[in-house]
C-alpha cells in the first residue's frame, strides 16, 4: 500500500497508458545522473538508458542535487514497464527479490559555492535485492511520505542472451547517401520467432526519432531486420559543446562570465546555422554531460551552478517550426524546458538554463509546426552528414504467450564510422 501511495504519478501514467520519461518534476532538482558501476559516471561509455545484466547482481548509482540549504527525507521506488515504457501489472515480487523501494540515505551539503544545494546519492536496488525479470524499469524518487515526486529515471535490465549484431552503412535505396545512415540488425539465439520479437533502435540519446524495425527475413538461423525505410536515419552533425568547469576564466565556447546578485552568469559564443557548412570531425560527448570543476577537488559538492545563456542569431524567426536545445542538459525532451524563444531585440533565438559546472554537449533541432511529416529535425540548423559518429543502441524485446510481461533479450551498441 505504501508503494502504491508513493508512486501516485507513475500509477496514473499506467492507468492513462502514458510512457514514463526521464524528468525532474520539481524545479529545484538538478543534475540527475543514473549509471551502472560498469560505466561509472562517464557518459562516453554508458548506453542512453542505464543498463544492468540479469543474473550478474549489478547495481545502479543515482546522484542528484536539490537546490537549497535544507535536507529532506526521500525514498526511491522501482517499477517494471512494458516495451513502450508504460508501467505494467507485474507485482514487485515478480521482478525483484527483496524490496522495490528504500530510503535515499546519503547526502552532503555543498560548500564554497554561491548557490546552496544538497547532493543526494543512493544505490539501486539495495544490497539484499536482485532483479529476477528483464525489461524496462522506471526509478522514482519521492518525499518520504510519498506525496510529491521529485524525479523519474528509466533503466533497463537485459538478459543478454540473444546474439544482437548491428551494422551501420550507406542507405540501401541509394538516395541521399551523403546525408543518411542505415542501421541493419540481426538477432540470433534461443530459437526466437519473429512474431514474438520487437526491435527498437535509438540514435545517441534522442527520443524523437527512435524506430521500431520491421522483420525482413532470416540470415541463416538469425532474424534479420534490414533494408527497410525504418532502418534509415538522418546523419545529423557533430554535437555542439561548451566547458563551464572554470567560472574564473572563460573556457571552450564561453565568451563571458559574470557574478551578479549572488549568481553566476555564463554567456556562450553565439551558435550558428551549420546546415550549409562542411562537416568537421570533432570528438565530443554525443549529447552527454559531465559535472566538473577546474579549480576544486570535489565536483559533486564544490561545483557551482550558473545561468548559461545559449543564443542562435537569426534575422527573423522560423515560421514553420520551433527550435529546441536537445541533449542530456534538457533530458532529451522536446518540451518547454528545451524550447528556445525568439528575441526580436537581439534578433536571435535564446535559451537560459541553470546548469552545474562541467562539460555539456547539445544539438539545435527544429521541430516542424503542426503535423509532423517525418522530415529531418537536424537538416535545418545542424545539417545531415553520413560521416557523423552517431552511436546507435539496439533493444530487442521478447514476449511469448507464456510471458506475463515484456522481456529484454539483448542490447547492443554500434558507432558509425566513415
Amino acid at each position: 500500500m505504501a508503494l502504491a501511495l508513493a508512486l501516485g504519478g507513475v500509477l496514473r501514467a499506467q492507468a492513462e497508458g502514458r510512457a514514463a520519461v526521464d524528468s525532474a518534476w520539481r524545479a529545484d532538482v538538478k543534475t540527475v545522473q543514473l549509471y551502472s558501476a560498469a560505466t561509472g559516471d562517464d557518459p562516453t561509455k554508458a548506453t542512453p538508458v542505464p543498463l544492468l545484466t540479469l543474473g550478474e547482481g549489478g547495481r545502479l548509482a543515482l546522484e542528484f542535487d536539490v537546490l537549497g540549504a535544507e535536507s529532506e527525507a526521500l525514498r526511491w521506488h522501482v517499477r517494471h514497464c512494458d516495451r513502450h515504457w508504460v508501467p505494467d501489472d507485474l507485482e514487485e515480487q515478480e521482478f525483484l527479490t527483496g524490496f522495490a523501494e528504500g530510503p535515499v540515505e546519503e547526502f552532503d551539503f555543498s560548500f564554497t559555492t554561491l548557490t546552496d544545494y544538497v547532493h543526494y546519492r543512493c544505490a539501486v536496488p539495495d544490497r539484499y535485492a536482485t532483479f529476477t525479470h528483464s525489461g524496462n524499469y522506471v526509478l522514482t524518487v519521492t518525499t518520504n511520505e510519498g506525496n510529491e515526486v521529485l524525479l523519474t529515471r528509466r533503466f533497463c535490465v537485459s538478459e543478454q542472451r540473444a546474439g544482437v549484431r548491428a551494422v551501420v552503412g550507406r542507405p540501401y535505396d541509394g538516395m541521399a547517401v551523403e546525408r543518411r545512415q542505415e542501421v541493419d540488425v540481426t538477432v540470433g539465439g534461443d530459437g526466437l520467432l519473429p512474431q514474438y520479437v520487437e526491435v527498437e533502435v535509438q540514435q545517441n540519446g534522442r527520443l524523437d526519432n527512435m524506430r521500431w524495425l520491421e522483420f525482413s527475413g532470416y540470415d541463416g538461423q538469425a532474424l534479420a531486420y534490414r533494408f527497410r525505410p525504418c532502418n534509415i536515419f538522418d546523419g545529423g552533425n557533430t554535437f555542439r559543446w561548451f566547458d563551464c568547469s572554470n567560472l574564473r576564466t572563460p573556457m571552450y565556447n564561453v565568451v563571458r562570465i559574470d557574478e551578479y546578485g549572488g549568481e553566476w552568469l555564463v554567456l556562450l559564443k553565439p551558435d550558428e546555422d551549420r546546415s550549409g557548412k562542411h562537416f568537421i570531425t570533432e570528438t565530443v560527448l554525443n549529447g552527454g554531460m559531465k559535472p566538473n570543476v577546474w579549480d576544486r577537488n570535489n565536483p559533486r559538492l564544490e561545483a557551482d551552478y550558473a545561468w548559461v545563456n545559449i543564443s542562435l542569431p537569426m534575422g527573423q524567426p522560423l515560421m514553420d517550426g520551433n527550435v529546441y536545445v536537445v541533449g542530456a542538459l534538457t533530458d532529451w525532451q522536446l518540451d518547454s524546458t528545451a524550447l528556445m524563444e525568439y528575441n526580436p531585440t537581439m534578433r536571435a533565438y535564446t535559451k537560459r538554463l541553470l546548469l552545474k559546472q562541467g562539460y555539456y554537449a547539445y544539438q539545435l533541432l527544429m521541430k516542424p509546426a503542426g503535423r509532423d511529416n517525418g522530415a529531418s529535425r537536424t537538416a535545418r540548423l545542424e545539417g545531415d552528414h553520413y560521416e557523423t559518429a552517431n552511436r546507435y543502441t539496439v533493444y530487442v524485446y521478447v514476449r511469448t504467450p507464456a510471458d506475463r510481461a515484456d522481456r529484454l533479450a539483448g542490447v547492443a551498441s554500434v558507432v558509425a564510422t566513415r
